[in-house]
């Protein structure tokens, strides 16, 4: 069949939807096109329609300027999704050679009723991952093999209890769970200390600060268990806002201060105390091209550096904001779904659209940015020609380690660039895709695939 008899077909089957440009455009010999339409892109050109809401232009006052980055520094522990409570790591020594120096298996992967979704942490030579089905596997750092294993998923139960994660602290590890609960175990022995249930499945990676650990859940409710007990100190519900993102978020914490992301596209301050609400600030944006923007998660975790909060919406806000009081410093049309990175003089910051941007720290100008997915766009499926599904690799991550920004994709592989121009310089298979930022712990970069596996990279 013909590519005009197969069009035909197709403007046949849709009836009265031929006076649609969309469909005008795909007869030949401009049939169907008004004398007074617009111009028609060339065969082979690509308007992005997010560039009528939204652009990340570099600054011309920064062209051809250079910004300051810290060396790297030896991480002997990663206690936390984020790093420490604040989220803020700079530069760590880790991955140097970008070689494989283990994997293993640590449980149930992503499949349609569960996904793996929590970063590997690390102390006392070991390290701690949660699989697709809330197992967590306690792990020699230098061999990877398996020291425990314990689950949280409730006898019986089959599906459903997706999500949480892990955290460290005080010689324990403390588990989140979609299976609505919040458990502690022995850092040592895996032997369950407590297990606190709640009312709502909770998605994100609890964070440990001093007597206290604080999960958000997927009711966007905050709440504290006290470490030793496991008995709740203090709660504070939000709106709850059932579009969300599949990533899991952790509050940052510095001092008396908890800065918790929501679904709702809001940014809340509590005193790590009481609970009682300091500010809060609304990173959220409606865009008149893309539906999706009406999804406001803030699914990246927030990170608190040099006194300022920084964070990220998935309807297309990253501000910069003031920890004390929540005031922005600056706000840039970003839609993203990775935590922000501040590094030196800049922020570091990948968009959901796979886009790489570098951000001046003080005024949020921009420096550069790199489309990721260059080269790596493609049409897969589709019927005789037709209903072909565009498929862009998603990016996680990044980390700064021994100068390289490490990111991971879901094409299977771990990426190196050059932190200062964003050129690729070290590329590695996984052999599994990878929706996890990549950690680091004694120089190693840790990254959990999707098929349920953690990958020491030396």
């Amino acid at each position: 069949m013909n590519r005009f008899a197969r069009t035909l077909l197709v403007c046949g089957a849709a009836l009265s939807v031929t006076a649609c440009g969309t469909v005008s455009n795909l007869l030949p010999f401009n049939l169907g096109r008004s004398p007074d339409a617009g111009p028609v892109a060339s065969e082979g050109e690509r308007l992005s329609v997010l560039e009528f809401d939204q652009a990340m232009v570099p600054s011309p006052a920064l062209a051809g300027r250079d910004f300051f980055i810290p060396g790297p520094q030896a991480a002997v522990s990663w206690p936390m999704p984020g790093g420490n409570a604040e989220n803020a790591v700079e530069h760590v020594i880790a991955g140097a050679d970008f070689t494989i120096a283990w994997r293993r298996n640590i449980g149930a992967g992503s499949a349609r009723t569960r996904q793996v979704m929590s970063p590997a942490v690390a102390e006392n030579g070991r390290i701690f991952a949660l699989d697709g089905e809330d197992t967590v596997t306690a792990m020699d750092a230098q061999s990877g093999s398996v020291v425990w294993r314990a689950s949280v998923k409730p006898e019986g139960r089959e599906g459903g209890g997706f999500g949480g994660g892990v955290a460290l602290g005080g010689g324990k590890v403390f588990v989140s769970s979609g299976y609505r609960t919040m458990t502690a175990f022995d850092q040592a022995s895996g032997a369950i200390l407590w297990q606190t249930p709640v009312d709502v499945p909770i998605h994100g990676a609890p964070t440990v600060a001093g007597s206290r650990v604080y999960v958000v859940d997927l009711d966007n409710q905050v709440i504290a268990f006290d470490v030793n007990t496991g008995s709740v100190e203090w709660s504070y519900r939000g709106i709850v806002e059932p579009a969300r993102i599949m990533r899991a978020s952790s509050p940052a914490i510095t001092g008396d201060t908890v800065i918790a992301p929501m679904s709702s596209g809001e940014v809340f301050a509590f005193r790590a105390a009481t609970g009682q609400p300091v500010w809060q600030e609304e990173l959220s944006r409606t865009t008149r091209t893309s539906a999706l923007s009406e999804i406001r998660d803030v699914a990246g975790r927030p990170v608190i550096s040099r006194g300022f909060v920084y964070a990220a919406s998935h309807s297309g806000v990253l501000a910069s904001m003031d920890v004390r009081t929540g005031q922005a410093r600056w706000q840039v049309p970003v839609a993203a779904v990775n935590a922000p990175l501040p590094v030196g003089d800049v922020v570091y910051i990948v968009s959901k659209a796979g886009e790489l941007s570098v951000l001046n720290r003080e005024t949020g100008q921009v420096y550069w940015t790199r489309d990721l997915n260059e080269g790596r766009v493609r049409q897969e499926g589709g019927f005789f020609g037709f209903f072909d599904r565009t498929v862009r690799p998603s990016w996680s991550g990044p980390l700064l380690a021994s100068n390289r920004l490490v990111l991971t994709n879901s094409d299977g592989e771990l990426v190196g660039l050059n932190p200062k121009t964003g050129e690729v310089v070290s590329t590695l298979r996984l052999g599994a895709p990878s929706y996890v930022a990549p950690t680091a712990f004694n120089g190693a970069i840790l990254v959990v695939t999707d098929r349920g596996e953690v990958i020491s990279v030396r």
